[in-house]
């Protein structure tokens, strides 16, 4: 490790003893080492570039050797000092740290999700603007499940019963899971993740906690966090926390709301706001990138093949690009708001996005929309829900239009979209040899 006073004297300071070595790989999920802390002072840490290519599943795609130069060679990792966390739930005194990927000639790594993040965010500072976030998480809590084959269901609350009834921001419905609820927030104020409020969403045990808004990578870290911290209170209260889309057919599905603004780098000001007070030409440019480019970059918001079964009718997810004024129906919702803090709702992400592609996706739809001033449509008044159905309907499907705009392949970078779209493709393919229970239902003696 390059020494980096602020890291040794953390470890110092805490006595930590291990510390985890952490990388975000293409799902978003934590890969990475153990290393001694006093190791870890002494040495660089190197991984395999191999595990920025694996599919959830493990796998390799058919472009792995190709885009890897055939050798699966190790790159170099850099520590953010500015991640440095205690971990609550380690058994010993541990720290996590997350690190950036570089190649071996020094370069960014060109398939790691948080580069890709930080390279959207180098064009907004180029533009002398800075992009302001702040994400809402839901998730479901299901009891232990450890059959695959089995539907999930609802644990049992401090009452004694599932829920069976929906229970959208009750106090007591939360309040059935208040071990877990105490946990999760002792160990988010142990790790600093800025969390704000939680309330209990519409599902059976479907929580939802949001962010204070700030910074896209910091938040992103957080987020990337924050799901694992989850998990961890969830199974210390002997049951699952899940970021699944969609893990239950009768309940609706869980989202990652993003909501976004942009504020003039010099002055602070928020630039979706002119002088009179009224949403700005920059507002409605950033709005019609949401419109134009979503389609393209839909399987960054929705990258697996659960991901588009919440994608219904149901008061849950949207179906179509039409944005409106406070109006939750709408994929693109303009909250209600002063001038200060006029912002966009991207309600598209579902829970189960990679936080680092799902917030680099979201603003770099804007940006474009901002360079080419991409007019959007007019605001949409009803109930969208009622409107025709837009958006692709597997994951086949959206990627597909990764690869069909040839700006969001120069933005991201085309070998990243290259590898995105194997590795997800390799998903697809897996899933698509399962046969389900609907189908020897309904195909074994009827057809």
């Amino acid at each position: 490790m390059a020494s980096d006073k602020t890291i040794e004297n953390w470890l110092k300071d805490n006595e930590i003893k291990e510390i985890e070595c952490l990388v975000p790989d293409m799902t978003g999920n934590a890969r990475g080492k153990f290393i001694p802390a006093k190791k870890f002072l002494k040495e660089d840490s190197r991984m395999p570039e191999g595990i920025l290519a694996q599919s959830v599943t493990g796998e390799y795609s058919d472009d792995y050797w190709d885009l890897l130069d055939t050798i699966d060679g190790d790159m170099l990792l850099k520590p953010d000092p500015s991640t440095a966390r205690l971990v609550p739930w380690a058994n010993e005194v541990t720290g996590q740290i997350i690190h950036d990927c570089f190649t071996k000639d020094g370069q960014p790594h060109p398939f790691s999700s948080r580069n890709i993040l930080k390279r959207v965010l180098a064009l907004y500072e180029k533009e002398g603007l800075t992009p302001i976030i702040a994400p809402e998480m839901e998730f479901y809590l299901v009891e232990q499940n450890p059959d695959p084959d089995l539907p999930l269901k609802p644990p049992i609350g401090r009452s004694g019963r599932p829920e069976s009834a929906r229970q959208s921001y009750s106090i007591d419905a939360a309040n059935e899971f208040e071990p877990f609820v105490k946990l999760m927030y002792n160990y988010c104020e142990a790790m600093e993740l800025d969390i704000d409020t939680l309330i209990h969403e519409s599902g059976a045990a479907q929580l939802e906690v949001n962010f204070l808004h700030g910074d896209p990578l910091k938040l992103a870290d957080q987020v990337f966090t924050f799901k694992r911290t989850v998990r961890e209170a969830a199974l210390k209260n002997g049951i699952y926390a899940t970021f699944m889309a969609k893990p239950m057919s009768t309940e609706p599905g869980s989202a990652t709301h993003i909501h976004q603004s942009l504020l003039d780098s010099s002055t602070g000001n928020n630039v979706f706001a002119n002088e009179e007070g009224e949403y700005s030409e920059t507002f409605y440019h950033y709005m019609g990138g949401l419109q134009k480019y979503t389609p393209y970059v839909m399987s960054l918001f929705a990258p697996n093949v659960n991901s588009y079964r919440r994608f219904t009718r149901e008061i849950s997810a949207p179906i179509n690009l039409h944005w409106g004024y406070d109006n939750r129906t709408t994929g693109l919702r303009v909250p209600d708001a002063d001038p200060k803090n006029y912002r966009v709702e991207n309600r598209f992400p579902g829970a189960d996005v990679n936080p680092y592609l799902a917030i680099a996706a979201t603003l770099a739809c804007g940006y474009l929309g901002m360079k080419n001033k991409t007019k959007p449509s007019e605001a949409f008044e009803g109930n969208a829900y009622e409107e025709d159905a837009e958006l692709p309907r597997t994951l086949e499907e959206a990627l597909r239009g990764l690869q069909e705009d040839q700006e969001i392949i120069d933005l991201f970078g085309e070998s990243f979209i290259q590898l995105y779209t194997s590795v997800k493709l390799v998903e697809f393919e897996e899933f698509h040899k399962v046969i389900s229970s609907w189908e020897r239902e309904h195909f074994l003696l009827k057809v």
